[in-house]
């Protein structure tokens, strides 16, 4: 039963992500194409990180302006003065942490989402490196089954059949087809390395999506406290836990535009893979594997023809 090929389409925020502008640090543009081993194409997604970096720098300074502002204005006041502005300090900073709050929510969510995804990854690379073992094994296989039991069989009923001339013929045939299909399993691809790679990929995927899921749940929770805490020193009016949580929220700060530069030179080059995987793998596995055979299995054309068929003429 043949099916229908299923189009591969990246999502449109893939598309929204990849058409952002690559800039080298030397603030060059750079071609979007998913070339991670290059030095412009690595300068270009850490250039996205140093944007946060400015962006941090920009809020930690008007952080500081406003509070100078408010520490100058508060000793010119005058005691009546001091009631309607500690209302609105207090409110603004219920209403930041309530917003803080939803974007805590949100954080939890897209964490646990990013980590289904790197698991989905995951699970389909060691799949795909079960696949390729199982190749290695038949083709293994295949060809010791054919060279050793095979001819065997074909050199004793040559034996046997000796005096048919007719018969002798067929039994020269079918080892010349053999021949052919030993000849085209030797050809067949080294899959050896690609499995390796691709377990080690799987691996070290699995290692490093643990810790920055670890990370982000820690970085979320400490969010998440330092609301709450602040809402309670402003219930008790308490100066020493304000001073604290003015701190740690300050180290949040940084932390979350840290995460926020790397997430985002992380989700803008797997856009630029996602917009385009074919031409990477194609690139990638050029040097080990046939064009012919990779561009065979990725596009699934019906129109192809199979690299792996037998000629019928022999």
């Amino acid at each position: 039963m043949s099916t229908a090929r299923v189009d591969y389409i990246a999502p449109w925020w893939t598309y929204w992500l990849h058409s952002f502008p690559h800039v080298n640090l030397r603030l060059q543009p750079v071609d979007s194409t998913f070339r991670p081993y290059e030095d412009n194409y690595q300068q270009s997604l850490i250039f996205l990180g140093c944007v946060a970096a400015a962006a941090l720098g920009l809020n930690l300074l008007l952080l500081a302006i406003y509070l100078s502002c408010l520490c100058c204005c508060r000793k010119e006041e005058e005691e009546e003065s001091k009631r309607p502005n500690s209302c609105c300090v207090t409110w603004a900073a219920v209403t930041a942490g309530l917003v803080c709050c939803a974007a805590v929510g949100v954080g939890f969510y897209g964490n646990s989402e990013t980590n289904d995804g790197v698991y989905q990854l995951t699970y389909s690379l060691y799949n795909a490196n079960h696949t390729l073992a199982g190749v290695d094994n038949l083709v293994g296989g295949t060809m010791g089954s054919m060279q050793s039991t095979l001819k065997q069989h074909l050199a004793r009923l040559d034996e046997i059949f000796a005096a048919r001339g007719d018969y002798v013929q067929t039994l020269r045939f079918m080892q010349q087809m053999a021949d052919n299909i030993i000849k085209q399993l030797t050809g067949l691809p080294d899959w050896e390395q690609v499995k390796v790679d691709l377990g080690a990929i799987a691996n070290q995927t699995a290692h490093v999506e643990y810790y920055r899921w670890l990370t982000y749940l820690l970085l979320l929770i400490l969010d998440l406290v330092i609301c709450l805490v602040t809402c309670l020193g402003l219930a008790k009016q308490s100066r020493l836990l304000l001073t604290t949580m003015m701190v740690f929220g300050v180290l949040a700060l940084i932390l979350g535009w840290a995460s926020l530069g790397a997430d985002v030179a992380a989700a803008v080059g797997a856009s630029d893979f996602c917009v385009a995987p074919d031409k990477f793998l194609m690139n990638q596995t050029k040097d080990f594997i046939s064009a012919d055979i990779l561009h065979y299995y990725l596009y699934c054309s019906q129109s192809l023809p199979n690299p792996f068929q037998l000629c019928s003429n022999w």
